[in-house]
């Protein structure tokens, strides 16, 4: 490997990617399944937390260097200033009036009773 890509390597690794670790129970037993988020497909799992943590950073290892091997692009972080807040929904007539006037009962903006709804 050159010096280049293992500087490639080392700078998508340190890079604060979205990981998720989760417990799981199902008909294999129980253990810690993980993902990363930015890269669809980068799963692992481990008996504890901290073995799937590390396992998941394995995988993420082998991901980023076989996507820097075949020159691929390699996802940025997913961050907070990537969303605006704002989001534009399309829907039929008959449920947007529906709502509002699910809103208007609860004397809240429609803005508001939604993001009530979504919230929960």
């Amino acid at each position: 490997m050159s010096i280049a890509e293992k500087n490639d390597l080392n700078y998508y690794l340190e890079q604060p990617y979205n990981v998720v670790i989760k417990p799981v129970q199902d008909e294999s037993g129980s253990y810690y399944a993980a993902k990363v988020l930015e890269f669809d497909g980068c799963i692992a799992a481990g008996g504890s937390w901290e073995e799937a943590r590390n396992a998941i950073y394995e995988v993420l290892e082998g991901f980023i260097e076989d996507m820097l091997a075949e020159g691929e692009a390699i996802p940025e972080p997913i961050g907070d200033e990537q969303f605006s807040g704002n989001l534009r929904v399309r829907m039929p007539k008959s449920l947007h009036r529906d709502l509002s006037q699910a809103a208007k009962l609860e004397g809240v903006s429609l803005n508001q009773y939604l993001i009530n709804k979504l919230s929960k």
